[in-house]
């Protein structure tokens, strides 16, 4: 998300400037020779970015002149002075729109949705959460599939969460109940995508996370048993005796 500011029309700006040097001279009380001029602009955001509010002030000796507020859609004269150019400049229309829509743009890129599944619990009955991250604008669209079908009960959605920085975020969790050879797929469609995110979610079942669990088990005690074997092996290379073996072995526990 990037926020531009501009003064429109460079041409605008050279003449805006040679107004304000026969201004200095004709200001009463101004010396020649000393005089600032300054042009602010404030934006005032409502609701994220859904309303914004210009303000684009100018100044003349830390005094404001003439001012224009997007709300009221004119430039306002504050001093008698500048009265006769926010006539002038009300009167063109493309000056206008130029300040209402562009001089002040919120320009808010398409953020793609960062999407991630996992599982909330281990034993059934299970809930996959999908969590959709990091996506502008708000409207998303997720939809949940089992084997092909489109799943609509058992679904339940966070409401819709703000990150802070303009982008959002929703957890879309699903019940299952997984069975063997159960493929849950979700898509989640975005203004960002041409395409949704498809993305594929096997469930275990109680028996094959037992299956999985003890598997990763033997496994980590075969690489305990080869790491101690190997250690003896070079022992026994070095000749140590078995007092300085057992040692060995306990300092590289």
């Amino acid at each position: 998300n990037s926020t531009h500011f501009h003064i429109p029309g460079v041409s605008s700006i050279v003449i805006l400037l040679i107004l304000i040097c026969f201004l200095n001279l004709m200001w009463p009380g101004s010396p020649a020779q000393d005089f600032m001029y300054q042009f602010k602009g404030t934006c005032y955001f409502t609701n994220g970015t859904q309303r914004v509010r210009l303000m684009a002030r100018q100044i003349y000796n830390k005094e404001e002149i003439l001012c224009f507020d997007s709300d009221v859609g004119v430039f306002v004269a504050v001093t008698e002075q500048r009265m006769s150019s926010a006539k002038s400049w009300n009167a063109q229309k493309d000056l206008l729109a130029e300040y209402q829509t562009s001089s002040f743009t919120v320009q808010r890129d398409l953020m793609e949705p960062i999407v991630t599944i996992s599982p909330a619990r281990k034993k059934p009955p299970q809930f996959a959460d999908l969590l959709s991250d990091k996506y502008y604008p708000q409207q998303v669209k997720v939809r949940w599939f089992q084997n092909k079908e489109e799943e609509t009960s058992g679904v339940v959605s966070t409401p819709l969460i703000q990150n802070g920085d303009w982008t959002y975020q929703i957890l879309v969790m699903l019940e299952v109940i997984p069975q063997h050879g159960d493929v849950y797929t979700s898509h989640v469609a975005h203004p960002s995508l041409q395409s949704p995110i498809t993305v594929e979610w096997w469930a275990l079942s109680e028996s094959a996370q037992n299956k999985m669990l003890n598997g990763i088990g033997s496994l980590v005690l075969e690489l305990i048993f080869l790491g101690l074997g190997l250690s003896v092996h070079f022992c026994n290379k070095k000749g140590k005796s078995p007092l300085e073996k057992m040692a060995s072995l306990l300092s590289g526990l």
